[in-house]
This record gives C-alpha cells, sequence and structure tokens, in this order.
C-alpha cells in the first residue's frame, strides 16, 4: 500500500466489529497494523485470520478507557515502529442513558470510552506527526453526534465531542501533512447495535460498512457520513427548531 504511504496503522476497538473490519482491510493491503482492544483472545484470533492471508496484524491489549496508559502505550508503539501513519480511534461503547433513569456509572463508561479514551488515542503522537510531516488520525464518531436523541444524552454528547474535536484539529493541522478525518456512521450491525430494542433504519451489515469507511479514509476525506439515507435524515434533523424537533423525538419514545 505503498501508494496510499502507509506503512503502519493503529486500530483501537479492533476486537470486533467495525475496528476488526478496518483492521483486515487495511493489513490485506500491506499495512502492518496494530490493532489495540480488551479482549486478547479476539485479537489472537484476528492476528490468525490476517497471517492466513499473509497480512500482518498485531494484537495490542489495550483498554483506551485508561487514558495515561493508552498515552504511554500509543507512544511506545510509535517509537518502536519509526512512527505510525495512521491512527484510527475507533473505539466505543453506547448504552441508554434516560434522563428518566440516568445512571452515573454509565454516563462516567460512555465518557471515558467515547471521550477521553478517543482524545488520548488522537492526541498521543500527534506533535510526532506533526514533527515527521507526516500522518493521519480518524475519529470514528456517529450520526448520533448531529442532535441530542431520545434515552441518548452521554452517547449523543461524546459522539458530538469527538465532532468538534475533530474539526478543530482539521484547521490548525491544515498545512502540516497531517490529515484528519471524522466519520459519521448511522446503524451497523454489531455487539453493541445487538443490544437495542427499537428499530433502525437502513441498517448495514459490518463488511459493508468498513468498505465504505476505509474508502473514505484512503480518499482523505475530511468528513464522512453514511449511509446517505440516513445522513440526509439526520442532516434534517439537525436544521429543525427545537419545538419540532421535541415533539418529534417524543413520537419515538
Amino acid at each position: 500500500m505503498a501508494e496510499l504511504s502507509y506503512r503502519t496503522a493503529l486500530v483501537t476497538g479492533a476486537s470486533s466489529g467495525l475496528g476488526r473490519g478496518m483492521a483486515l482491510w487495511f493489513a490485506r493491503r500491506g499495512v502492518k497494523v496494530y490493532a489495540a482492544a480488551r479482549r486478547r483472545e479476539n485479537l489472537e484470533a484476528l492476528a490468525n485470520e490476517a497471517r492466513a492471508a499473509n497480512a500482518s496484524v498485531e494484537p495490542v491489549e489495550l483498554d483506551v478507557a485508561d487514558a495515561d496508559n493508552t498515552l504511554a502505550r500509543i507512544r511506545e508503539l510509535d517509537a518502536a515502529c519509526g512512527g505510525l501513519d495512521l491512527i484510527i480511534a475507533n473505539a466505543g461503547f453506547g448504552q441508554e442513558t434516560s434522563g428518566k433513569r440516568i445512571k452515573w456509572d454509565t454516563v462516567k463508561k460512555v465518557i471515558d470510552v467515547n471521550v477521553t479514551g478517543a482524545a488520548a488515542t488522537l492526541s498521543a503522537v500527534l506533535p510526532q506527526m506533526v514533527e515527521r510531516k507526516r500522518g493521519h488520525v480518524v475519529g470514528v464518531a456517529s450520526l448520533a453526534a448531529f442532535r441530542g436523541l431520545p434515552r441518548n444524552a452521554a452517547y449523543s454528547a461524546s459522539k458530538a465531542f469527538l465532532h468538534i474535536f475533530m474539526e478543530s484539529l482539521r484547521v490548525d493541522l491544515r498545512g502540516t501533512g497531517v490529515n484528519v478525518t471524522c466519520i459519521y456512521p448511522g446503524f451497523v450491525k454489531s455487539e453493541m447495535t445487538a443490544q437495542n430494542k427499537f428499530q433502525m433504519p437502513f441498517l448495514l451489515e459490518t463488511e459493508e460498512a468498513v468498505e465504505l469507511m476505509a474508502k473514505a479514509i484512503v480518499r482523505g476525506d475530511a468528513q464522512y457520513a453514511f449511509p446517505w439515507q440516513m445522513a440526509s435524515v439526520m442532516g434534517l434533523l439537525k436544521q429543525l427548531p427545537n419545538a419540532i424537533f421535541d415533539a418529534a423525538m417524543r413520537k419515538t419514545r
């Protein structure tokens, strides 16, 4: 994959779902991928699958909720491999946080993973990337970032943080040689969405979503929201006055 300038990549949340799929996608195209997640056995299975395809995936046992350890571990990897070219902050956690039944433990876990963990992952070696004048950081947000959705106060807010964080990084890093991409998936089949008890419109298979995301990264898109149908709906909701939005959302509860 030399023509794409990626020699090495780090993907968090790589033990299942989109993270696992992206780790394999890039590894199969010649990138040495450091696949990071908490579940070591899943990472070993991923590494074995990659090896069978003559691809290189190195398991990295990591819990991004531990921000200090995440920073230290990514910096170690960066130094050991001669510089990470691509970092994909994909690890995420979602669970219902209805305002009527909100639990601080759940809110804290969402923030620790989706906000603090993602920010630590993306910040870890940005100064080194700027110094090298090359690199690409990717944040996997969500279409839920565009408005505060019912029963999802913590999740929507955490993804809104990532949306703004990546936008500011993009502005700051323009002209440095470091690319910034923020991705906004809709509903994708995964362990996380499997717990949803509501209808998920325009639900995508994991493989299809991985292909769309990986190609957006390779293109160097600043932002990429998909599927287009759900992205269009969220775009319309974003423009609605609060009174109309609130009334529409009450019907979904």
